[in-house]
């Protein structure tokens, strides 16, 4: 089967994303309408990391100068660790919108997907 584009699986996400925080008071949905876009995109940008990282290692290779070899961790590494440090706070953000009967479901939903993303 044919990985989805990109664009598709952030869109799927956005929508998961608004379904479940489709009870938020109006006053607070152009807040969490860039928030959910933006955790959207991370999340599967997140996942892509991850795979890349699966694939080739989370240690790179380099050469500095003609006879200097030497190994550091991929680029991948680095801006996986910054995002999901950001994807994170968004989520954080997000639950913090919803009101408090709502806070618990929606914030263990969301923290089962980040846990599994982790494994």
């Amino acid at each position: 089967m044919a990985k989805l584009s990109k664009e598709t699986r952030i869109k799927r996400e956005i929508t998961r994303l608004n379904k479940v925080f489709a009870n938020l008071p109006k006053e607070k949905l152009n807040t969490a309408a860039s928030l959910i876009r933006n955790a959207a995109f991370m999340t599967i940008t997140l996942d892509d990391l991850q795979d890349e990282m699966n694939k080739n290692g989370v240690i790179s290779e380099y050469q500095n100068g003609e006879n200097q070899w030497g190994t550091k961790k991929s680029p991948e590494v680095d801006i996986y660790n910054t995002m999901i440090k950001n994807h994170l706070a968004i989520i954080k953000q997000l639950c913090d919108l919803l009101p408090d009967s709502q806070d618990k479901s929606a914030a263990d939903e969301l923290m089962d997907f980040v846990k599994k993303a982790r494994k």
